[in-house]
Order: C-alpha cells, then structure tokens, then sequence
C-alpha cells in the first residue's frame, strides 16, 4: 500500500472512532435523562422497577410476549405459586 492509502485508512479509522465516541457520549447522556426520569416517576409514588417491566414488555412483539406470560404461568403452577389455567 502506498503512503498515500494508508493516510486514507488513518484518516477513516480516526473518523470511525470520532463518530463512535460522539454516540456514546450521546449514549451516556440519554441514559441519564432516562435515569431522571425514573426518579421523577419514582417521586410521584409510581414503582420504578414496574415501570421498568412494563417498558419492556411493550418492546416486546404481542405473540412473544403471550408466549412468555403462558410459560410463566405454567412454572408457577408447576412450582405450587399460582392456581393452575382452568378449563
């Protein structure tokens, strides 16, 4: 590779690692802006850990998440901590 190449790959190489380290700067300072708002939540007496749950769930597609609460529902029932599904 000629001089010339390896300055166009020095140059690319430093211009990913730029762009990388500016998103996870905006990366540190959104999940701080999450973590207020948690605590804003938190302060006006709403459970932060549901709250938590209750944004993955709605991440999650309607099927999987059905799927999910079945065997949820299933391992309880089969460790004796919820009534079995009735029929």
């Amino acid at each position: 590779m000629s001089i010339d190449g390896d300055s166009v790959a020095q140059d690319q190489l430093r211009a990913f690692v730029e762009r990388i380290e500016r998103m996870e700067e905006e990366k540190a300072a959104i999940a701080a802006d999450i973590k207020e708002i948690y605590a804003e939540a938190k302060g006006n007496g709403f459970d932060t850990k549901i709250l938590r749950q209750i944004v993955r769930l709605r991440k999650q597609d309607a099927n999987e998440r059905m799927e999910q609460e079945a065997l949820l529902e299933l391992y309880m029932s089969a460790l004796g901590m919820a009534q079995a599904p009735s029929e």
